[in-house]
């Protein structure tokens, strides 16, 4: 349903709008620029039309006051005063010639004679006011309405002497028709020019009202597009004087905005950037306890996802109340607090909560330190010293009793010698041995010991090292054997390197495999370009919490120290078999044997 349809009014577009705003402060400003124009321009006819009235009116009072002058001091009129009907036609003749009105006053102010009959019944009582301003001596004039004919008239009077005595007044009257002719022709004038000239000025002003509004317009236009997301947008062009200047510094602004803006955003990306790459997981939580920001690196340690925990509670979030304990501690002191906690599989967090001061809101960091890693080296050093030392110990102190003894007096006992002296050299053949493996694990780690790559059989690999210790094997009641199908591919390998890996693994079997047991070594083509071999006993197994450490370096299961060893020789296999870019790793079951695979990468194009 329309908005025509339930008599609401359409809602208008804002481009519209803005047209419509924008003619509206065109006109608005056009039409207080008009009411300005007009009201000084009437101001202003109407003091030149007052000015050239008083100008007109002065000119007119002149020339009348000349002709009555010229009148009043002819002879024919003083000779012709003291008879009325001479007087009368002479100011009948006088008028016809001049075109106005002309009466006669006595001295005493009566009406003597007139050319307007109508004077004689309207002022044959009553003294005019500029009659009684000549009687008195001064220049006479007036100008009012003629109560006789109802015309306003311009009057002058002035005395008639005879013999150098006054004996009357001569008044002229000039009717104001030809006077107001020429006003009415200089307000016609007038308001044509003040007209012409406040349509051209309001249409200048209307022009440049359009400029100006047009770069409103553009104003508007552009702050709406850089609202929207359009830094780039700017004012093309623009009015001078002040629009001008508001556009120009509208321009600066906008570019001033859009380059901190970029900046901002390039902060915030690398801001971004070392948050999501840190391994520490990072969080913020508001003073209502709600997560405002988490890094990849607290959604990893705390097995979440960032969706889930954004706007969510810190307590919910966490779900560890160690870590909200220290998180409390901080709101309550004001202060920075830390604390290491062992969470969920076996994991170390070290954290510390920071307060964030944000003018009267406070919210906090939190940060979350994985120790794990750190930990477990910690494990391997101890592990490390304790099975080293432990070594050491024992072929030392062998060598030390076997020393005193001969000290003693065995050396007088030759038999008796020998057995010590091959009992001092196994001794150090187990301390050098160490110190080998050692140096051998150093040099693979450090990339010294480059591999030499042949291609050889399978058998030609593994059979080797099997054979070397079968003897071991025999004497320890233990059945070795060596199992291989025919058709294998060949392998691309470090022949001696292998062997290694063989031997020590099979050495591991026999040492850790009861009498009557067995130990089996095999190859399979079960992978692409690559062979699995397996070396596979009945010994006691390993412990579970043992499996995934049983490749680092010094590590023995507490099941080995009887076993001496340094714990070099599975690390040692692991970053040989590494080197072949090759897989290794261990099934095994507590008291039912073990099983360690290993890959091999075939050579290539061979069946």
């Amino acid at each position: 349903m329309s908005t025509k349809d339930v008599g609401l009014p359409a809602q208008r577009s804002p481009v519209l709008f803005r047209m419509l705003h924008s003619r509206r402060v065109r006109w608005r400003t056009a039409f207080s620029y008009a009411i300005v124009i007009i009201t000084v321009m009437a101001v202003m006819t109407v003091a030149i039309l007052r000015f050239f009235n008083q100008r007109m009116l002065a000119t007119a009072t002149t020339r009348a006051q000349a002709q009555v002058t010229a009148m009043a001091t002819m002879p024919e009129l003083a000779a012709a005063w003291d008879d009325p009907e001479t007087l009368a036609g002479l100011l009948a003749e006088w008028s016809t010639v001049s075109g106005t009105g002309l009466t006669a006053f006595g001295a005493d102010g009566l009406l003597l004679a007139t050319t307007n009959p109508a004077h004689a019944d309207a002022e044959a009582s009553i003294t005019p006011p500029e009659v009684r301003d000549a009687l008195a001596g001064a220049v006479g004039s007036s100008v009012r309405v003629d109560g006789a004919t109802g015309v306003t008239t311009l009057f002058t009077a002035h005395t008639v002497q005879a013999d150098g005595a006054v004996v009357g007044i001569l008044r002229l009257g000039v009717p104001s028709t030809a006077l107001a002719t020429t006003q009415r022709a200089l307000r016609r004038m007038l308001l044509i020019a003040t007209s012409l000239a406040t349509l051209a000025i309001v249409s200048v002003m209307v022009f440049q009202a359009e400029r100006a509004a047009r770069t409103v317009r553009q104003l508007t236009d552009v702050a709406e597009r850089i609202t929207g997301g359009e830094l780039g947008a700017r004012i093309i062009s623009y009015s001078s004087g002040e629009i001008g200047q508001l556009a120009r510094a509208f321009n600066r602004m906008a570019s001033n905005l859009e380059n901190l803006l970029r900046k901002s955003e390039q902060e915030t990306d690398r801001l971004n950037t070392v948050m999501y790459a840190m391994n520490d997981g990072v969080l913020i939580v508001n003073k209502l306890g709600k997560v405002e920001l988490i890094n990849r690196g607290a959604t990893r340690l705390l097995n979440t996802a960032e969706a889930n925990a954004l706007n969510q509670s810190f307590v919910q979030v966490v779900r560890d109340h160690r870590i909200v304990e220290v998180w409390q501690r901080s709101k309550t002191s004001a202060g920075q607090e830390s604390d290491i906690v062992e969470g969920n599989n076996n994991r170390s967090l070290q954290i510390v909560v920071t307060p964030l001061l944000r003018g009267a809101d406070r919210g906090h960091l939190v940060i979350m330190h994985d120790l794990t890693r750190i930990r477990q080296l910690q494990t391997i050093r101890q592990d490390f010293v304790s099975n080293v030392s432990h070594e050491l110990r024992t072929p030392l102190a062998a060598l030390r009793a076997l020393v005193e003894t001969l000290r003693d007096g065995a050396l007088e006992d030759p038999p008796a010698a020998q057995r010590f002296l091959d009992r001092m050299e196994s001794e150090v053949d187990a301390l050098t041995q160490m110190v080998q493996e050692l140096l051998e694990l150093s040099r693979i780690e450090s990339g010294q010991a480059p591999l030499r790559l042949q291609a050889v059989t399978v058998a030609e690999t593994l059979r080797p090292g099997v054979e070397r210790l079968r003897m071991q094997a025999e004497r320890a009641n233990i059945h070795l054997s060596l199992d291989l199908p025919p058709g294998l591919p060949q392998v691309v390998v470090d022949v001696d390197r292998v062997q290694q890996v063989v031997t020590n693994l099979v050495h591991n079997a026999i040492k850790f495999t009861p009498p009557d047991g067995y130990i089996t070594v095999s190859a399979v083509a079960d992978r692409p370009d690559m062979v699995t071999v397996a070396v596979r006993d009945s010994g006691v197994g390993i412990p579970s919490q043992d499996l995934e450490r049983i490749f680092e370096r010094f590590f023995k299961a507490d099941r080995a120290r009887a076993g001496g060893g340094t714990g070099l020789g599975l690390a040692i296999a692991k970053h040989i078999i590494h080197a072949h870019e090759g897989e290794i790793w261990v099934e095994s079951e507590q008291g039912k044997g073990s099983c360690f695979y290993f890959t091999l990468p075939q050579r290539a194009g061979s069946e």
